[in-house]
């Protein structure tokens, strides 16, 4: 029996079409790709012991952000074979590698949107109706976490199931990392994955405008100036967010439905989507990267943590710990209920 193509599967789906994505330079997105992988292995890896050395002072937005960033840790190590990918213009690595980096790539995105989600609902039980229940049952954020994380490797698991490295003629007789949807490529296979896009991104983002949205309309009215700048670090990281995976969620699902025939396909609009999917691809790759530059502009509790775990392993003087610190990093016992993005 023939191995099968990439080409048997959309033969007869899709009209043949110039790739007008080669024309993008592969080298420049191996070059970013590389870059956001140290930016993203350095930062990410601070935050995490960042929030470690903090023990018994986390809050439970510490735990959300410390997972959030292991998420991004555990992305970022995919990007070095995305890169060579994108610079050899095929995959080498086998199918057992493609599934593992292709699950890995998803199942760290869904864990990311669900994390923000909980962060949103917690920012919204603590401001909006006074309670810090969640902050002081540190075990029940835990199993939160790792409902997060288990819920993402089941939306996770089409990828395991679906992906392989295929033969491609039209990619210079190579092989390609892709969805094999020989049988299953219907009605309900399309469903599916416009399901995995509204339930894994979409819905998330409706908690968390809703839960911002009424949590801003509170600070508003209070005017505690520290608690909206504390607000502000978690803001940004939630509109980072958005800005980086919305495009990429939005042209993939066009491109569900393309592939599925329910919308027309032709060789304008496949050229156009095939070089979006491409660009946002590298934005939404960039994401990774962008958490932890946040937390060190923006975040003074951040930096203060940051100075005194230096400090205390001998990697940085009193001097200038004293010099670079904005006040005591706990200063007060409400202090304790801060989390490492307040300012």
């Amino acid at each position: 029996m023939e191995a099968t193509t990439i080409d048997d599967i959309y033969s007869g789906m899709v009209s043949p079409c110039s790739n007008s994505v080669e024309l993008l330079n592969g080298t420049v997105f191996m070059v970013i790709y590389i870059i956001v992988f140290f930016i993203s292995l350095l930062g990410n890896t601070v935050v995490i012991l960042v929030v470690y050395f903090m023990e018994c002072h986390r809050a439970s937005t510490d735990i959300y952000l410390m997972h959030l960033a292991v998420a991004d840790l555990l992305f970022s190590l995919t990007l070095p074979f995305s890169a060579v990918d994108l610079h050899l213009n095929h995959w080498m690595f086998g199918t057992f590698m493609c599934k593992l980096v292709s699950c890995v790539q998803e199942a760290t995105f869904y864990s990311c949107v669900f994390l923000l989600a909980c962060i949103s609902i917690d920012r919204y039980l603590a401001i909006v109706k006074a309670t810090q229940f969640l902050s002081r049952q540190r075990h029940l954020v835990r199993v939160v976490c790792a409902v997060v994380w288990l819920f993402a490797i089941l939306l996770s698991l089409p990828i395991i199931v679906h992906r392989e490295a295929l033969w491609s003629v039209s990619v210079e007789d190579a092989y390609i990392c892709h969805e094999n949807l020989t049988e299953t490529m219907d009605d309900w296979r399309v469903g599916l994955r416009i399901l995995r896009h509204t339930a894994g991104f979409f819905l998330p983002l409706v908690v968390m405008v809703f839960c911002y949205g009424f949590t801003m309309y509170t600070l508003c009215h209070l005017r505690n100036n520290q608690r909206q700048k504390a607000m502000r670090v978690i803001f940004c990281v939630v509109v980072a967010f958005v800005i980086c995976w919305l495009p990429r969620n939005i042209t993939e699902l066009i491109d569900s439905l393309m592939r599925g025939q329910w919308i027309t396909d032709d060789c304008v609009l496949r050229d156009r989507l095939d070089m979006a999917l491409s660009i946002t691809q590298a934005l939404a790759f960039t994401h990774c990267a962008i958490n932890p530059i946040l937390y060190a502009f923006i975040g003074k509790k951040f930096r203060n943590q940051l100075l005194m775990a230096l400090f205390r392993k001998g990697l940085l003087g009193r001097e200038t710990l004293s010099k670079y610190r904005v006040g005591s990093v706990y200063s007060s016992a409400s202090s304790r209920q801060m989390s490492i993005t307040d300012r």
